[in-house]
């Protein structure tokens, strides 16, 4: 028998109600879960983490002299009923296809900025803002071929959009493995339900990239930096799960207006290069000199037409948490539709009236770096000390700009096995859209776990884990598309 200590949580839990019923849609799990054996779920638990490790399936640690980690599994799945993933694909795809229209705008019109919806500062004097990309036409318009969403749940119970990933998101390999994992050891909790498969992403992904280019019978590769980026596992994984190549920059090269990957038979023509190198990376040539990651000339075949880049260059201004507020009234104005999942609620720290704000209720606030990523240079006020709390309001008077704040949400939770039972863990999701002819996403995504008790930080660079994200199906379908 399995100890559950869930009791006198405040906090929305994904499986169980404030009078601790569980909820309908965990109803098959439940009843397994109540004749589960606790040893034997434990023994199972250390057979996942052997398997993960001989996999493969790591992640480097920055800081740490290339240490390698596993990302702590638990095997309680997030449940997602069929209604509330409708609702949160549809409202993924607005999102998407909103983010993806503002791209194209400030690259060409900027019609946007001319009305005053976005100020014109905030995107052109952004970092992630290229210019070398004013004009160029893009097949067909689109910009962000793969985004990762991170959705959470509050105390309300409705989901809200913590932020934007466009650059180069990362996570669906361990979404997949988590999967092939849980129906590894846990073949019966498949067989009594409808659970909506996931193992459909890389055929998605190839054909997402395909549809990229007009060119007819594309070559596809995967540029990653090598096998020392905290991500290289994932980097590989999709390349051999797609059936293209994994390069990196020396196995490419330039001529004629093309860009050729190095073989045994001789020079090969790519035409779409799905790159997990970040834009100051990419060619020595037009960015940063010192680069030993890029390609020399790419953006020249690039800007030409010669390749397609996914995803483009200069996508990561729209990802930026200072472009982040601004989302709602893309939707609007690109869309003439009402958004259909809500912002957490956020203060720019750049406004001196949103900056007195956050100054004088900084211990109640989330803190962010708008360049941030992987929960580094975060406060997260209700739990920082007092030491942290001051650093943090020199910081915010000194560099303003660099900062916004939101609420902190009380984010919902889910029971996850710890060391003597099951208790409530705090949790996110990251669903995986991806936009060719049309915006595809696989039902469920990532979730993952702070698996500190009291933790609101779910990176895994910061401890976290991670679950596998079930979806119920009603009336399953071979069409996942949006």
């Amino acid at each position: 028998m399995i100890k559950i200590d869930l009791s006198d949580s405040p906090f929305f839990d994904e499986m169980l109600m404030a009078d601790g019923k569980h909820r309908s849609h965990y109803q098959a799990y439940w009843q397994w879960l109540q004749q589960a054996d606790q040893q034997a779920v434990q023994r199972k638990k250390e057979e996942a983490a052997l398997l993960f490790h001989r996999v493969g399936i790591t992640f480097n640690v920055y800081g740490e002299d290339g240490a390698e980690r596993l990302i702590p599994f638990d095997s309680v799945p997030r449940i997602i009923p069929a209604s509330e993933w409708q609702m949160l694909d549809r409202g993924i795809c607005q999102r998407v296809q909103a983010l993806n229209a503002f791209l194209h705008d400030i690259y060409h019109d900027q019609k946007i900025l001319k009305a005053g919806i976005v100020p014109a500062e905030q995107v052109l004097a952004n970092d992630q803002y290229q210019p070398c990309m004013q004009g160029i036409d893009l097949h067909p318009d689109t910009y962000a071929h793969i985004a990762g969403t991170d959705m959470v749940r509050g105390g309300d119970g409705e989901y809200y959009v913590l932020e934007d990933n466009l650059r180069t998101p990362s996570g669906v390999s361990y979404m997949m493995e988590n999967r092939k994992m849980m129906m590894r050891l846990y073949p019966e909790l498949f067989a009594e339900q409808r659970i909506a498969p996931v193992s459909r992403y890389p055929s998605h992904l190839l054909q997402t990239l395909r549809e990229s280019t007009p060119v007819n019978d594309p070559t596809v590769v995967v540029l990653t930096p090598g096998r020392f980026n905290s991500a290289y596992f994932e980097h590989s994984f999709l390349a051999q799960q797609m059936g293209v190549e994994l390069v990196e920059s020396v196995d490419l090269f330039v001529k004629d207006g093309a860009v050729f990957m190095r073989t045994t038979a001789g020079p090969c023509k790519i035409d779409v290069i799905y790159r997990r190198i970040d834009d100051a990376f990419l060619d020595p040539l037009a960015f940063r000199a010192d680069s030993m990651l890029g390609v020399p000339g790419l953006l020249s075949v690039y800007r030409s037409g010669g390749v397609v880049l996914a995803n483009a260059i200069g996508t990561g201004v729209a990802d930026d948490k200072s472009i982040y507020p601004y989302v709602p009234e893309m939707i609007r104005y690109y869309l003439a539709e009402d958004p259909i999942l809500n912002n957490v609620p956020t203060w720019q720290c750049r406004k001196e009236s949103d900056l007195s704000f956050v100054l004088a209720n900084l211990e109640k606030m989330v803190v962010k770096e708008v360049h941030g990523a992987g929960g580094y240079g975060m406060l997260i006020g209700p739990t920082a000390s007092k030491a942290e709390i001051e650093r943090f309001r020199d910081l915010l008077r000194t560099r303003p700009e660099n900062y916004i704040a939101q609420e902190t949400l009380a984010l919902s939770t889910c029971p996850t096995f710890v060391g003597n039972g099951l208790a409530p863990r705090h949790i996110d999701l990251r669903p995986f859209a991806l936009t060719g002819a049309e915006i595809r996403l696989v039902p469920g995504g990532l979730t993952r776990v702070a698996l500190a008790e009291g933790s609101l930080v779910v990176n895994s660079s910061q401890g976290g884990g991670t679950k596998d994200t079930w979806v119920l199906e009603e009336n399953p379908t071979e069409d996942d598309a949006c």
